[in-house]
């Protein structure tokens, strides 16, 4: 009995391991990064500041400069970011990208950031 019951018992250990992989496997999505504080639109921060003609890229380094988070809006969501010291959220911030990560939640773990290749004509 103790055999089947230890069989049991590592066959839901094995199956554990297996779904804790699979949640953890990487996506990739396209968005734009931005900021907590300005979300989707600088507009505000940008009236503010007539003056000093901002781009959202411009827009998005200032404000975490300033203590806010780096998120990444996708299809109609803000995903935080769990790794704020990645070195190409600073590069794209502002921009339209392709960010390829593993999502726990509405958090991301970014992997890659690239800027996707222009249509032609």
């Amino acid at each position: 009995m103790k055999r089947i019951y230890r069989g049991w018992c590592l066959t839901g250990l094995l199956l554990l391991c297996i779904a804790s992989v699979a949640v953890a496997a990487e996506h990739t999505w396209a968005g734009i990064i931005s900021d907590n504080m300005c979300g989707g639109s600088h507009a505000g921060m940008m009236a503010a500041h007539p003056d000093a003609k901002m781009t959202a890229h411009d827009c998005t380094n200032a404000c975490v400069k300033a203590g806010a988070k780096y998120v990444f809006l996708a299809n109609g969501k803000t995903y935080n970011i769990a790794n704020q010291d990645f070195g190409d959220l600073q590069v794209h911030a502002g921009n339209v990208v392709k960010l390829t990560g593993s999502l726990d939640g509405d958090t991301i773990t970014v992997s890659k950031i690239v800027t996707p290749a222009k249509k032609t004509s």
